[in-house]
Parts: C-alpha cells; structure tokens; sequence
C-alpha cells in the first residue's frame, strides 16, 4: 500500500499519525471513537471522525463530524491606563470579507497561534511583531473555545499594560507570512463603543474590551460607584 503523507509517512510539515487524533480519548465514557479520516492536510488539518455517543436516555448512536485543527492560540489587550488607551490591529480577513463583511478589514486584539511556545510567550511574540510594543507584566483572562461546533481552538487570552516608553517598532506584523498590519492606538471608551455600533465585529476581541470594562483596567473601583451614587442625591 502506497504510503499516506501525514498518516504514516511525514507530510509537507513532516508530520505522521494525523489520522489517531481522538481515538484513544476515554474521559467521556459515553463517546467512542473508531474511525478518523484525513480529509485535508494544507498547513492546518480536516478531519472527519466518526463517533458513537450514548444519548441521555441511554440509546447508543453513530455520530460524524468533521473538525478543523490549526492549533490554539493566544490574543492580548494592551492597555495605557494612565492616557485611557488601548492598541488594536486592523487587517484584511477574507473569511469575514466573503461572508458579508463590507471591506473585510476587521479591527482586533493582536492574537496568534502558539506554534512551539506556551500562550504566555505567544503574546508576547505576537505583541512584537504586529504592534511592535513590548508589554508589561500578564494578566491572565480566560481560555475558551471560540467555535467548538467545528474548530478544535482554545483560545488563550491576556492583558497587559504598557506605555509610550515601551513601543519597540512600527509593528505591522510579517510580510513573509503575507501580514498587513495597521496598528491602531485608541481611547479605550472609543474601543468600546464600537462593540456597540459594530465597528468591531470580532468575537475574541469584544471579549477582551468587555472584560476590560467590567472588571479589568477600566472598570469602576467601589469608590467611584459610591461618588456617583451621592451625585444623584
């Protein structure tokens, strides 16, 4: 039998074995996993496994899905909190250009996949290359699946402060990897505020500017509510 590039012979990435995600999985005892089928290997991974799965009233039934992997990623919110600003990205995203976007140019939180390094070394590297910024010390927000009917992304987010001092480079990210990148350094009430008129349509980065909001860099102390409560008095 002729080998199969990413199955048992090494692929374009030199990969092998892509065709046993899943199978030896036992922490739900109500899902079995006979089948995987590599359906496509560009250099992210399609999949399409087969799975029985035990319902709630205990029936057992074959399931399909088919699943994207590109790894997991990281994203950050870098914030000035002394000038009430934040450093978000603007860039071409043809998928959301395709689907209904006006232009596809999406303004985002500067994000990444983790490759070999861990998410915290992720953010920093991404920081660096698409904002050209070196930050400050990581608060860790959250990890979340950001599309689990389909893609296998857990996606690790950060915050982290810095300052005029801190900005390294233009940013701009790395045209060998086809990167375009336009930084963008706004007040974090205007940031917000386009979450709302949808100015900012993407997922991981409403995310981030909400949390900021309500219990992050620009949320209100208690002694802020209190003053605004006598106001009204």
């Amino acid at each position: 039998m002729k080998a199969r590039p990413g199955v048992d012979a090494p692929d374009h990435r030199g990969r092998t074995g892509l065709d046993r995600a899943g199978r030896e999985l036992d922490r739900n005892p109500g899902v079995v996993v006979p089948d995987v089928e590599l359906t496509s290997q560009g250099w992210h991974v399609l999949r399409r496994t087969t799975f029985d799965y035990r319902r709630r009233d205990g029936r057992w039934e074959t399931q399909a899905r088919e699943t994207y992997d590109r790894g997991n990623g990281a994203v950050v919110l870098p914030y000035d909190t002394g000038r009430g600003r934040v450093l978000l990205t603007r860039q071409f995203r043809y998928p959301a250009y395709v689907n209904d976007h006006p232009d596809g140019m999406l303004v985002e939180a500067a994000a990444g996949l983790l490759d070999a390094d861990d998410a915290p070394a992720a953010v920093r590297r991404e920081a660096a290359e698409e904002l050209g910024v070196a930050l400050g010390p990581l608060t860790h927000v959250l990890d979340a699946y950001m599309s689990p009917g389909s893609v296998t992304e857990r996606l690790h987010f950060f915050a982290a402060p810095y300052t005029p001092a801190d900005r390294t480079g233009t940013g701009g990210g790395v045209e060998e990897e086809g990167e375009d990148i336009e930084v963008l350094e706004m007040p974090f009430t205007e940031a917000l505020a386009m979450t709302r008129d949808g100015r900012i349509a993407d997922g991981k980065t409403i995310l981030l500017l909400q949390w900021a909001a309500l219990h992050g860099p620009f949320a209100p102390h208690p002694g802020d509510m209190a003053d605004a409560g006598n106001a009204g008095t």
